[in-house]
């Protein structure tokens, strides 16, 4: 058994080493889907060079280079809940908080250290997961999980959500967990991927200055429109 707490993955480590790390990771996160240093760390290890080209992207504007400077966060422990679900309904904040209440789960939390700005992008890319399932309006259940990696995928590119989505159809194809037929899950994750392929990368936004904006305001902003499938 993998002890997730003496994982790490050194400064400047090789595809070989990286690859290893990432596949401890996810013997842990097999038992263990909300662990939150494998679930960081993964992407981490494998999306270094995506990572590595967003970043060069906030660079090259002010308002990024101060998202890269000031790290903005939505960890829970930054997080005042009870004042966002004070917020109107149909605002960002009111209904994020909403959605934690409503599906039982706490929000993003990490215990890896920051050492650079690739670090930062990893750990903003797995905490605006639950923003993503509110604006794309991807449900979380299995099928509605496997959605919003496709559309992740589609719109950064990201590794992880490719590899997930390879486990995740081999699973679905020996034992359907979604409720839907083959035919239909797939064509549902291709349209996702689609979506976020025409949609604006998410990982520009700075949701903590949207709490008063309605969602679907923000939605139509910057997700393409979701294809209806017959």
């Amino acid at each position: 058994m993998v002890d997730p707490n003496t994982l790490s993955l050194p400064d400047n480590a090789s595809l070989f080493t990286r690859l290893r790390v990432a596949l401890q990771c996810l013997q842990v996160l097999k038992d263990d889907p909300a662990n939150p240093t494998c679930g960081q760390l993964i992407n981490i290890c494998l999306d270094l060079n995506v990572y590595a080209t967003l970043v060069q992207r906030l660079q090259g504007s002010e308002e990024g280079r101060r998202m890269l400077s000031e790290r903005p966060s939505l960890q829970g422990e930054d997080l005042d809940l009870a004042a966002l679900e004070r917020l109107p309904e149909g605002t960002l904040g009111h209904e994020f908080a909403r959605y934690f209440r409503d599906n039982k789960i706490s929000p993003f939390k990490t215990t890896l250290e920051l050492k650079n700005d690739i670090d930062f992008i990893g750990k903003r890319y797995r905490e605006t997961h639950d923003v993503l399932h509110l604006l794309t309006g991807y449900g979380t259940d299995v099928m509605g999980e496997m959605e919003l990696q496709a559309y992740a995928l589609g719109n950064l590119g990201i590794q992880t959500a490719k590899l997930i989505l390879a486990f995740g159809t081999l699973e679905q194809f020996k034992q359907p967990q979604s409720g839907v037929a083959r035919s239909e899950y797939l064509r549902r994750l291709k349209a996702a991927y689609q979506r976020g392929r025409a949609s604006q990368l998410f990982l520009d936004v700075w949701f903590e200055h949207h709490w008063e904006t309605p969602v679907a305001v923000l939605s139509t902003r910057l997700c393409a429109p979701a294809k209806q499938l017959n």
